[in-house]
């Protein structure tokens, strides 16, 4: 029976100043003609390590990225997802038996984009937030069903320590609703967000106000948690 690889991929999710969710994609050459395409940071994992040991050695060996939160959340094995033409060319260049099989075991990661700043490195040539609404339709191997099945369990899970990691330390009310309704996929009443969020009682209000803005400054607030 022909070996089967196991790798890790990676869907790191962070939310920016614009109130924006973005995903983080690496772009890999595919051909020596530089051809590219955008893929989910991942990789195969070694022989020798476990798997959240193996997710975080190959994040960073791709973004830089390290010490943040990563979560499992489900595992692809459909035997055609590595078998098209265009991934056929970039196994080509990096993977000695390119028909080999390939299970992949897929993280979350949950950054502020604030606090990182990704860099490219192994065989990514550039790392690049995207917006989820603007995700080219052609990424690697089964990439796109994987980054939609990481958006569905991400709005599944959702919970605050989650949303804690997607905010900037210091955020409006108005971005922490905005966050829900992103990752609901839904508009929220603003009075009973308000009054919900005050009855859990998660976070506190600082003394701090919003600036550079031409509206009337919002107070920020920051999370007990």
């Amino acid at each position: 029976m022909p070996p089967i690889n196991l790798s890790i991929d990676c869907v790191i999710f962070g939310f920016d100043n614009d109130q924006k969710l973005k995903v983080l994609l690496i772009k890999k050459n595919i051909n020596k003609k530089n051809d590219y395409q955008y893929a989910l940071p991942g990789d195969l994992l070694n022989h020798d390590e476990d798997l959240l040991t193996g997710g975080k050695r190959i994040l960073k060996s791709l973004t830089s990225l390290e010490n943040i939160f990563l979560r499992q959340f489900h595992a692809f094995g459909n035997p055609e997802r590595t078998k098209q033409k265009k991934d056929q060319a970039w196994l080509r260049l990096y993977r000695k038996k390119p028909e080999e099989r390939v299970v992949t075991i897929g993280y979350i990661a949950l950054v502020k984009m604030e606090e990182y700043v990704p860099q490219a490195a192994s065989f990514a040539f550039q790392t690049e937030w995207v917006n989820i609404k603007d995700v080219p339709d052609n990424l690697a191997f089964d990439h796109n069903y994987i980054l939609d099945y990481g958006i569905e369990y991400l709005k599944e899970q959702i919970d605050h320590k989650l949303i804690s990691n997607l905010l900037p330390s210091r955020f409006t009310l108005s971005q922490l609703q905005h966050l829900y309704e992103i990752l609901l996929d839904e508009k929220l009443d603003k009075r009973n967000f308000r009054k919900n969020i005050s009855k859990i009682d998660i976070i506190k209000k600082t003394n701090e106000k919003q600036e550079g803005v031409r509206h009337k400054p919002a107070y920020l607030y920051t999370y007990k948690i």
